[in-house]
């Protein structure tokens, strides 16, 4: 406790609580051998340890003095005042002691220990002690503070010539601990000084005269040196460093070392811009491929950074950068003069990386955001037009050849500039809209709608490779990719066609054998394309006429796979787009209970021509017009048993024929008694049955007697004649088209390894453009109720709205089924205004308000 005090004691006497040490103070004994001091309330610890030995680990400065009842410690100290001090209180306690303590005080030969205590200790619960100043002056040699700086001196010279384990640094840190306590700290520190400066004006010496390498190597031996030189004088002068120092605003030891080397050594005229040209010539030999000294190098940086940040930044950082730019604009230029882009991409990260792993051994950390910036400027940021642009090597070139090691090494450090991936993407996005737009206007590829959609996904699944695996699924340019896709992909009237057809194909006969996963990996790509098309309405009426073939001609690979698609488009389109289509599966199950019940309550028809209905739902089917077809009388008889029998178990409903839709299997005998099961459509048999009564019929007279459409029987007679393999019939005059004036007769030489024949009709995927204008019309037709609703929604809620803005609401509200005319809209308006749901302003006539 008075250590501490001692220390915090200032230059007037007094210590931290402002207590007066001159003033004799006064002490009460207490429990546990400890003393306490009336006016501070320090206490004094009594410890129970031997006191020679206790003495002996003390730091300098304090002496302990031991009680003992049994051994005074008297003989064991060479100041006989302070033992005579002890020897008077340890006479005054008359009282026995028990135990063995030991009393710390630090050495004031100022004061004296007076007993002012009662002899019996034990009675009494509190015993005070005096401390008053001594009765004759303590005169201090004159000369003491020159020779104790002499001896002081004299080690600093011993430290620096390596020659101190033959000093004494307990008596060395007591004297600098007396000249501090007896007002020589100025001395003591203007010496430290005077004599460290002498000794570093020796080392620049030295340092100035180590030729070519040495010239490092001396530096950094003397630096190393100096340290611990340092180290030891700080030690020594400890006291100092934590008493005069401090309260003088001085430099500390160990930092004023730093200054007299930095100011000595490092700024001297002939070390420092040799010190400069040396560490940066090494960097260039490094960088050129020559193998250096790294370890040297990280001693010399990490002298400077101990100096200093400013140091380290103002001898040696600024002119690296500055060194560096220089180097690396050069090469740089003689770099994108030689390579193609791809090469050169490769020399910069290299360059690159290797500033970063010099950084890593033998620079300061925050160097290498400063040294990344100059090579990404001068490599990277003053070319990147140059290089993405670059003829037969260049981002379009990359996209071409799905160049990934080059995409991504490109996107890695146009992302360290500022713009490149601005630019990256920007090129990217031009590049694709283009090679889009050439897709789907090319007049080849809209010859197979199949072919078309299948290029699209794989464009689309490139393009994602290239972003997973090279931009580092970069959302910003996932976003451009999804723009690029949706301009494109509008631009064609007939993709949601197309995409319905080739989900057409694919669910007819493109999946087979294909496993589960597969099937929904193919789904999921055509549900990306979906998700780009404006117009979800006209694919929506595509694909279920598509879906309505499939489930009634039982063409479909899976059912599974039907409903999963449907899964899809309900989740991004709403419970409503899918409602019908799921009504027509509902459908297909009600028929085959219907059928199960149509049978039961017929068992004379088992054995004879059999039929099987599909009763559909007119609300949820592909509205088809009503076509009158001559059915075979044995069909004709079936159809009128079936319409008697549900119209008998449903009342309320009407039944319409759809003979266009339906297929039959008929069995066949050809000319040598070949027997063959014939897959035909429904128009096909009705042409077929006449055959049976007539050996040769003109077209017009099958035409007249079955009533089917000319469009449709002369493709049913185009693939039953014409096609190889599949024709049944023969006509003259032989060609692959259907005329008036051709005549048919049963093939007798027709011959099939296969007992079941299918015989397709042949169709074109594509509508006519009559057929096409007709699905647009019904669109069209469809969107007005919905654009209206959309309309009396938001009036509703909003009760006024003016003109643009309910454009943009409406706009709004359904682009997830279609884009929105605005001349449409405003036609709806008007119809709304007519039918008295909505009402001009009468101030303003762009601003309607909602009638309810």
């Amino acid at each position: 406790m008075e250590e501490a005090s001692e220390e915090k004691k200032g230059g007037d006497g007094r210590n931290k609580e402002g207590t007066n040490l001159l003033r004799p103070p006064t002490f009460s004994g207490l429990s546990n051998g400890r003393l306490k001091c009336v006016e501070t309330g320090q206490e004094m610890v009594v410890k129970d340890e031997d006191s020679y030995a206790h003495r002996k680990r003390c730091r300098p400065g304090i002496i302990d003095f031991a009680l003992s009842h049994s051994k005074p410690p008297i003989n064991m100290f060479k100041q006989d005042l302070l033992s005579r001090c002890f020897v008077n209180l340890h006479r005054s306690l008359n009282s026995p002691i028990h135990q063995r303590h030991a009393f710390s005080f630090p050495l004031f030969p100022s004061f004296l220990f007076i007993p002012d205590i009662g002899n019996d200790m034990s009675n009494q619960k509190k015993r005070i002690f005096q401390i008053e100043a001594f009765k004759n002056r303590v005169v201090v040699d004159p000369k003491y503070a020159e020779k104790t700086w002499k001896i002081l001196e004299h080690a600093i010279h011993e430290i620096y010539n390596h020659n101190a384990s033959g000093l004494s640094f307990e008596e060395l840190y007591r004297n600098a601990y007396n000249m501090v306590l007896h007002k020589f700290g100025e001395k003591l520190y203007s010496g430290l000084v005077t004599t460290m400066t002498a000794h570093l004006k020796e080392i620049s010496k030295s340092i100035e005269a180590a030729q070519g390498d040495l010239f490092l190597e001396e530096l950094n031996r003397k630096w190393n040196d100096h340290n611990k030189a340092l180290r030891m004088i700080r030690d020594i002068l400890m006291y100092m460093d934590r008493s005069y120092i401090p309260n003088t605003h001085k430099t500390p030891v160990h930092e004023l070392g730093l200054n007299l080397w930095r100011d000595n050594i490092i700024h001297s005229g002939k070390i420092q811009s040799r010190l400069l040209s040396t560490l940066l010539q090494l960097v260039h030999r490094e960088r050129t491929g020559e193998v250096i000294d790294r370890g040297l190098m990280r001693n010399i940086v990490k002298m400077l950074m101990d100096l200093g940040s400013s140091v380290y930044q103002e001898d040696f950082e600024k002119p690296f950068l500055e060194v560096s730019a220089e180097f690396y604009r050069g090469e740089s230029q003689k770099f994108i003069e030689c390579y193609d882009c791809g090469d050169y991409l490769k020399k910069a990260e290299i360059r690159l990386n290797e500033e970063i792993e010099r950084v890593t051994h033998y620079l300061d950390a925050k160097s290498e955001g400063k040294i990344t910036n100059v090579v990404e400027k001068e490599m990277i940021a003053n070319h990147m037009m140059r290089l993405v642009h670059m003829e037969n090597s260049g981002l379009v070139n990359m996209l071409l050849n799905d160049k990934h090691g080059d995409l991504g090494r490109m996107y890695n450090l146009f992302r360290r500039v500022p713009n490149g991936l601005a630019m990256i993407r920007d090129v990217m996005t031009s590049h694709l809209r283009e090679t889009g737009k050439h897709l789907v206007t090319d007049a080849e590829s809209l010859k197979d709608p199949v072919e078309y959609v299948q290029r699209l996904l794989d464009e689309k699944e490139k393009y994602d490779g290239i972003i997973s695996l090279a931009f580092s699924n970069d959302k910003t340019f996932q976003n451009a990719l999804n723009s690029s896709f949706e301009y494109f992909i509008n631009l064609n009237s007939r993709s949601p066609e197309f995409i319905s057809l080739f989900v057409d194909d694919k669910l007819r006969k493109g999946l087979k054998g294909v496993s589960e996963e597969d099937v929904e990996i193919i789904l999921d790509k055509v549900m990306m394309i979906f998700r780009y098309l404006q117009e979800k309405d006209v694919f929506e009426k595509y694909y279920k006429q598509h879906l309505a073939k499939r489930l009634l001609s039982g063409k479909t690979v899976s059912d599974d796979a039907e409903r999963s698609l449907i899964v899809k488009l309900k989740t991004a389109c709403g419970y409503q787009y899918t409602s019908k289509l799921e009504g027509m599966f509902t459908d297909m199950k009600t028929s085959q209970d219907t059928m199960q019940g149509f049978c039961s309550s017929h068992p004379e028809l088992t054995g004879g021509p059999t039929l099987v209905v599909q009763v559909l739902t007119t609300g949820s089917w592909p509205t088809q017009p009503s076509i009158t077809c001559h059915l075979p009388f044995e069909m004709s008889a079936l159809c009128e048993k079936f319409r008697s029998y549900y119209l008998g178990t449903h009342t309320g409903r009407r039944l319409s024929w759809q003979t266009n839709m339906g297929t039959a299997d008929i069995k066949a005998i050809f000319g040598k008694g070949q027997k063959h099961e014939l897959n035909v459509s429904t128009y096909q048999m009705c042409a077929l049955m006449l055959f049976n009564n007539a050996d040769r019929l003109s077209y017009k007279e099958i035409e007249q007697v079955t009533a089917i459409p000319a469009s449709d029987l002369k493709r049913c007679l185009q693939s039953m004649a014409c096609v190889k393999g599949k024709n049944v019939l023969r006509k003259e005059p032989m060609s692959k088209y259907i005329g008036e004036d051709d005549s048919f007769f049963v093939n007798e030489k027709f011959a099939s390894k296969f007992y079941k024949v299918k015989v397709g009709t042949v169709v074109a995927q594509k509508e006519s453009e009559p057929e096409k204008q007709e699905t647009r019309q019904r669109v069209e037709e469809d969107r007005k109720p919905q654009i209206e609703a959309a309309i009396v929604r938001i009036m509703k809620s909003r009760k006024v709205l003016d003109h643009n803005n309910i454009i943009a609401e409406v706009t709004k509200q359904l682009q997830s089924r279609f884009l929105a005319n605005p001349i449409e809209i405003k036609k709806r308006i008007e119809s709304l205004i007519e039918r008295e749901y909505l009402e001009r302003d009468n101030s303003d006539r762009k601003m309607y308000r909602y009638l309810a």
